[in-house]
């Protein structure tokens, strides 16, 4: 695994060591008052470089294009709001999704490797984490082109861990809104500023290729921006889960790769 990641710079096969208890204690002060952490240059780039042409062709040729209008909840009926209020407010998302079973075999090695798990599980202060069963959703390689991004929403999952493999030349910028929303103030009056972009707090996040990103986005609100330029904006998304085996049921998979297992 020395071959594919940084682990001198980030000991994950050696968590118990001084260095490897450091690294855990930063990430969880990190999460903990920024709401994400990274991992600068976690990949190697010479591995990047060795898989990202294929990859680069398997977007254009094999990928699955999601094109898709929704509010920031990802569902018309998650508000106790009228369908007009202005939180519930429409925007557009495209991207071009690799399923599990059409990666490099160095990115599932990665997601695979236990100790990466591990990892995860002690900065989100979980008993333990797992890897998907599902083959199609376990981890997805997604491409944007000019134009194109992921727009507002709030995720499902608690947590999301990326992996970026190609910058645009401009463009396709992470930015989101900390803890915009909590368990007992969904703060409908906020989601409608930020819709307006109307908020001043909106950051922005800067990510290089190689760079690993784990960010809490049930309660704060993000996108990507579009890319501009011909070089399209890549990222790998390695999903987890506190139980074994978990797969997508068929209408998940055929909504999100157009296909089922």
């Amino acid at each position: 695994m020395n071959n594919l990641l940084d682990l001198e710079r980030y000991p994950l096969d050696r968590l118990d060591s001084a260095a490897g208890q450091k690294l855990v204690a930063d990430c969880i002060d990190d999460l903990e008052h920024k709401g994400m952490f990274t991992l600068e240059g976690f990949m190697r780039s010479e591995v990047i470089d060795a898989i990202l042409p294929d990859l680069l062709n398997r977007i254009a040729y094999e990928s699955y294009t999601h094109a898709r209008e929704h509010n920031i909840y990802f569902d018309d009926s998650a508000a106790d709001l009228p369908a007009d209020h202005p939180a519930l407010a429409r925007v557009k998302t495209i991207n071009h999704t690799l399923c599990g079973d059409q990666i490099a075999e160095q990115l599932r090695q990665v997601y695979l490797w236990p100790a990466l798990t591990e990892f995860l599980a002690l900065v989100m202060q979980k008993p333990a984490l797992y890897p998907m069963g599902d083959p199609l959703a376990c981890a997805n390689v997604m491409g944007y082109y000019e134009g194109e991004g992921l727009n507002w929403h709030f995720d499902r999952s608690e947590f999301t861990t990326t992996l970026l493999l190609q910058a645009p030349e401009k463009g396709g910028d992470f930015q989101y809104r900390h803890a915009l929303r909590s368990a007992t103030d969904p703060n409908y009056d906020g989601i409608a500023k930020l819709l307006r972009g109307e908020d001043s707090e909106i950051a922005t996040l800067k990510l290089g290729a190689g760079d690993l990103n784990v960010f809490k986005g049930v309660d704060t609100a993000h996108r990507v921006t579009p890319p501009v330029g011909d070089q399209a904006r890549l990222i790998t998304v390695f999903t987890y889960y506190e139980t074994p085996g978990r797969m997508f049921s068929d209408e998940e998979n055929l909504g999100f790769y157009g296909r089922t297992n």
